[in-house]
């Protein structure tokens, strides 16, 4: 269930801020080509999506297995994915190439109008059974979202890097601003039923933190995960980027996390185990309701809600089962309009755990 309407509002509501102005942002096709016309089967994903269910789904809320923290590395070698160092780095580790953008905006764009260096790790590939081309559409609009906020579409460079942990990585960097990129690792997603999809060995995220499974592979061919490997590589790019802040998903020993999306709630698991081991302070870690915080009060409001939602519509015009053609489209989504108008951050001493 999700969380009910007599809660106490939480004071620490994401503010709204100013808003910084981003126009002149013209379309550029990256790559992937072949985008196909979507039928029956992309039909009933998109009730599937835009549907969020009043259920706990398996993996988020109750007594969900403990996650055993990663060790930290005995040697001092520097990980492949460490990029130019930084004082300021905002540190993104999201379940799906949209929840930035949906949860955690307007503090994201902020961060990137402010000039701060801005990682963003995606974990799984959002694929929902449709296959890798989907997940590259997703990506796709991932890319062209940061666009937007950044008011640039200069080309991105793609790079491959395998980490110490033998993990396989994709990086997106924009050609003309190393500090940006966005992390792909592609695991295939888990569902709203946390059960997978039948296209993918109906595995995911929430059966290998539960050890119903000994290991989750991605989609795009790369080395599979057990669990102590994706444990230690979530805290190895978390080390590389040397982050002040993380921005994450609810975890699922919190009760926000009841009626979230699975994939979400153990994505805010993994990294609450291991950003300490990576270095990280509790304290600078901030968890944003997903699907929950459509009970809580609208908080993005008059400009600052105009800018959120055009980055929105941005990526959705290459994820075939939410676009929308204008603000008001898109705000009228079912589940999407009620998020786009929220973001609430709780930190450590708010998660009310389990």
């Amino acid at each position: 269930m999700q969380p009910d309407d007599h809660h106490p509002v939480d004071d620490d509501a994401v503010p709204t801020a100013r808003s910084t102005d981003r126009r002149g942002v013209t379309r550029r096709v990256l790559m992937f080509g072949g985008i196909g016309v979507v039928g029956v089967g992309a039909a009933a994903y998109a009730v599937h999506r835009l549907t969020p269910r009043d259920l706990v789904p398996e993996g988020a809320g109750g007594s969900p297995r403990p996650i055993a923290p990663p060790p930290v590395p005995s040697t001092g070698a520097t990980s492949p994915a460490a990029q130019t160092p930084d004082t300021d780095v905002t540190l993104a580790i999201w379940a799906h190439a949209d929840d930035d953008i949906i949860f955690s905006n307007p503090g994201l764009a902020d961060a990137i109008a402010a000039g701060s260096t801005v990682r963003t790790v995606f974990v799984s590939a959002g694929d929902g059974g449709r296959g890798f081309d989907y997940a590259l559409q997703r990506e796709q609009g991932a890319l062209r979202g940061y666009d937007r906020m950044r008011g640039k579409d200069t080309p991105w460079t793609q790079t491959q890097v395998t980490l110490l942990t033998g993990a396989r990585i994709t990086r997106y960097t924009p050609a003309d601003d190393p500090q940006i990129s966005i992390t792909m690792m592609r695991l295939p997603d888990g569902g709203l039923d946390a059960k997978g999809f039948t296209a993918t060995g109906n595995a995911g995220l929430s059966q290998l933190l539960n050890g119903q499974i000994a290991a989750l592979a991605p989609l795009d061919g790369s080395p599979a995960y057990d669990l102590p490997r994706l444990t230690a590589s979530i805290a190895e790019l978390i080390r590389a980027a040397r982050p002040a802040r993380i921005s994450t998903n609810i975890p699922r020993e919190s009760a926000w996390a009841r009626g979230d999306h699975p994939d979400h709630s153990c994505i805010g698991s993994l990294v609450r185990v291991c950003a300490p081991t990576a270095g990280v302070d509790a304290s600078a870690v901030s968890y944003f309701l997903g699907y929950p915080s459509a009970k809580q009060p609208v908080n993005v409001e008059g400009q600052v809600l105009d800018d959120k939602v055009e980055v929105y519509r941005v990526y959705s015009e290459d994820d075939p089962v939410v676009r929308c053609a204008d603000a008001s489209a898109c705000l009228a989504q079912r589940g999407f309009g009620d998020w786009l108008r929220r973001s609430y951050a709780k930190g450590e001493g708010q998660l009310r755990l389990s």
